[in-house]
C-alpha cells in the first residue's frame, strides 16, 4: 500500500497530546466522525506504510489513515494504521511525514 492508496481509507485529523515509543494519543474535534467514539484516540505508530521514521511531539497536528476499526475503550484505540502524516508541527513548519515500523 502507498500513501496515495491510504488517502482513500478512513482518516481523521487531530492534535497529539501524548507520545510513547509505539503510540500517540490524539485529541479529535467534534467535526471529525471519530469523535462519536471518543475525543481521545490512542494510535499505533506501527504503520503499514514505510515512512521516514519521524517522531511526533505533543502539539503536532496529524492526519491518521486507518482501517476504520476503533476499539471502544477510553481512550479509544486504533491498532491497524496505514500512515500518520504531519499537518503542522509545533514548530510551525508545515510538511508531510510518515512513521515507519
Amino acid at each position: 500500500m502507498t500513501l496515495k492508496d491510504a488517502e482513500k481509507e478512513p482518516n481523521f485529523s487531530g492534535v497529539v497530546t501524548k507520545v510513547t515509543e509505539h503510540t500517540i494519543l490524539v485529541r479529535v474535534g467534534p467535526e471529525e466522525d471519530e469523535y462519536r467514539s471518543s475525543d481521545l484516540l490512542m494510535v499505533s505508530l506501527l504503520t503499514e506504510i514505510e515512512g521516514d521514521g519521524r517522531t511526533f511531539q505533543v502539539g503536532d497536528e496529524v492526519r491518521v489513515y486507518y482501517d476504520g476499526m476503533i476499539a471502544e475503550t477510553y481512550p479509544a484505540q486504533i491498532n491497524r494504521v496505514y500512515a500518520v502524516t504531519l499537518i503542522e508541527s509545533t514548530e510551525n513548519t508545515e510538511s508531510t511525514a510518515g512513521v515507519s515500523k
